[in-house]
């Protein structure tokens, strides 16, 4: 069960991009607790220094400030690199219909250029974000890899576009890339603020503060929340995967099913709020309903997910509760 039992060369180096970012500094905190050296490369374009300013203070962490569409950066950030996490990218469904071209130079073309970067320098392993919005408007559940609809949205594309990638840099040029299509990630250091903050921390930061949370449409679309302890399991055993699952895309999440008018009372519940949400109109390019077969990721990758949602809920509610007071 999970990863604490994985084991790493002690010499092995981890490259994160993003890492200063939510699920980045998580897989950057995660690989220094196993003793093994991590480079973060991020532009705090949307990562934080105070996420990763504890590390700063390891003689294992080292921070490139850089930008992923830069391909020399990539270059010099990749040498000597065993493991490459690929987390660095725009997120937001909304926003990427605001502004696509932004969309595709960093998801896109970032990806592109760290690939590249990992192929000429010899990194062992290639593991990127992918995103379930890459199912579109495919109505089947659960979501199986191989049966996608017809994208909704430029982040969509993007994502698509990147695992299109990685099956060629493995068929190409046989590097091992492993795509991971995350499923509505939680948890601590998630940015609540914004107007394009993620449901979970942003009903907890408007009930904290007293404010009427809006949920955008009736409540009842459903998602697969996936706590991120589960994704850096998935990021991990993907680094120890075997080259045969190399090239594949994988659902990464618990397997379950949450409505969003359930999550808010459940919330204002744990924070002893009185209060009804309000409701606005649905958001265009959103998936109604979202919920994963992990099965393929269990079978390949050993992915056995520690965090069910309620135990993964409790633990950013106390979180939040401590760091945004």
């Amino acid at each position: 069960m999970g990863y604490s039992h994985l084991r790493f060369p002690a010499e092995s180096v981890f490259l994160v991009t993003g890492g200063a970012g939510f699920i980045g500094s998580n897989l950057c905190e995660h690989i220094l607790k196993i003793g093994c050296k991590v480079i973060c490369l991020d532009n705090f374009s949307t990562g934080k220094r105070e996420n990763i300013s504890d590390f700063c203070k390891d003689d294992n962490f080292t921070l490139i400030e850089g930008d992923v569409r830069d391909l020399q950066t990539c270059m010099d950030a990749c040498k000597g690199v065993d493991f490459v996490m690929h987390q660095a990218a725009w997120g937001s469904v909304p926003r990427s219909i605001e502004m696509p071209l932004v969309y595709e130079e960093i998801n896109i073309r970032g990806t592109l250029n760290m690939m590249e970067a990992a192929r000429q320098c010899g990194v062992r392993k290639f593991v990127y974000a992918s995103s379930s919005s890459v199912y579109g408007d495919h109505p089947t559940l659960p979501k199986k890899e191989g049966e996608e609809g017809s994208l909704l949205s430029p982040y969509a594309l993007t994502k698509r576009t990147c695992e299109e990638y990685g099956k060629l840099y493995k068929k190409l040029y046989g590097l091992d890339t492993y795509g991971l299509r995350y499923f509505n990630v939680f948890g601590k250091r998630q940015d609540p603020n914004g107007d394009y903050a993620a449901v979970i921390p942003r009903f907890i930061r408007q009930l904290l503060h007293d404010e009427i949370p809006v949920i955008y449409g009736d409540g009842r679309q459903s998602r697969d929340f996936t706590y991120v302890e589960n994704v850096v399991e998935a990021n991990l055993k993907a680094c120890l995967a075997d080259s045969e699952a190399a090239g594949e895309v994988f659902n990464i999440a618990y397997g379950g099913r949450e409505y969003l008018i359930d999550i808010f009372r459940a919330l204002a519940s744990a924070l002893g709020k009185d209060v009804e949400p309000q409701f606005g109109p649905a958001r265009a390019g959103d998936i109604r309903h979202s919920n994963a077969d992990i099965s393929k990721a269990r079978k390949l990758l050993g992915y056995d997910p520690d965090y069910d949602f309620e135990r993964g809920l409790c633990l950013a509610v106390d979180w939040y509760t401590e760091n945004l007071r």
